[in-house]
């Protein structure tokens, strides 16, 4: 067999299936009857000699050499997406950049990153947010640039990502000013007791802080935990209690006045990172991005 005989149309219905893992759901994405599709897999596996799926219960499996197999369409199509989102929008004389960022990560930070861009006539920016797993398929099927996070992540085998570190910002606790101006706390050892709305318990700042109470022997009085920061911002602005957050969330209540910070440790610190993927072409923006907030 040679590449001429390759049909790459099977291949690509052979990719579809492997990801559903569900031969029905398959042919309804790809808008064709099932028995077409069960067709179309069996003449793949007749071109290639070996078989690609055996069946467990109404689930397909993938053999050794379908997970062969899978790795290479993998690359061939994930390459095709990659194609499609560069070649987006040229026509236009335009360059889209997509960006996933995670749930938990400042609103703020994100607009400031992105700031430069801002002012370009020429670019079409695609932001997106969500789970970072979620965020991180998307990017391994290059249906994202890039993605920012507040946690590193490693690549491996499976992922081959790249991790590229932004900086580090300090973390404050904040209050109204009505309440707190010209007063200030030792973070955490004057906290004991004290009302504070802090970020949910699955977000890396939140693992911080708590062992740094659970060190100095100190326990605030939880009054709310959120992951998203911009629901943080409005309980610290709108609450009259304390909160803990990345001093960029609340950058203009900070500017304006009407919340002030109250103390701040230098144990507490939110990085940030820039995900990608090995691309085959270079994104000169996206790279003077990365480097321009490094």
């Amino acid at each position: 067999m040679n590449l001429e005989q390759l049909n790459f149309h099977h291949l690509l219905y052979f990719w579809r299936v492997a990801k559903e893992g569900h031969l029905t759901r398959a042919a309804q994405a790809l808008h064709i009857s099932q028995s077409a599709l069960s067709a179309q897999i069996r003449q793949l596996e007749e071109r290639l000699g070996e078989a690609l799926f055996e069946r467990d219960g109404r689930r397909l499996v993938l053999t050794e050499t379908g997970h062969l197999v899978l790795a290479y369409a993998e690359n061939i199509f994930g390459l095709g997406q990659e194609l499609l989102g560069r070649l987006q929008g040229r026509s236009e004389g335009m360059e889209r950049l997509r960006v996933g960022s995670v749930a938990t990560l400042s609103r703020n930070y994100q607009e400031n990153w992105i700031r430069p861009l801002l002012a370009d006539p020429s670019v079409v920016l695609a932001l997106e947010s969500g789970p970072l797993e979620g965020l991180l398929e998307r990017l391994l099927q290059h249906q994202l640039d890039v993605v920012l996070a507040n946690e590193a992540v490693a690549s491996d085998a499976e992922r081959a990502l790249h991790c590229r570190f932004l900086g580090s910002q300090a973390i404050s606790v904040v209050g109204p000013a009505s309440a707190w101006a010209g007063r200030s706390l030792r973070i955490p050892e004057d906290l004991d007791g004290i009302d504070i709305a802090l970020p949910g318990p699955r977000q890396a700042l939140r693992a911080q802080f708590d062992a740094l109470c659970l060190t100095a022997g100190v326990k605030p009085r939880l009054r709310a935990e959120v992951d998203d920061m911009a629901m943080l911002r409005l309980i610290a602005r709108d609450s009259g209690w304390l909160a803990l957050l990345p001093e960029v969330v609340v950058q203009d209540e900070l500017r304006t006045g009407s919340l002030v910070r109250v103390g701040q440790s230098t144990q507490l610190q939110e990085h940030f990172y820039a995900i990608t993927t090995a691309q085959r072409h270079r994104i000169e923006r996206l790279e003077r991005l990365i480097e321009g907030a490094r």
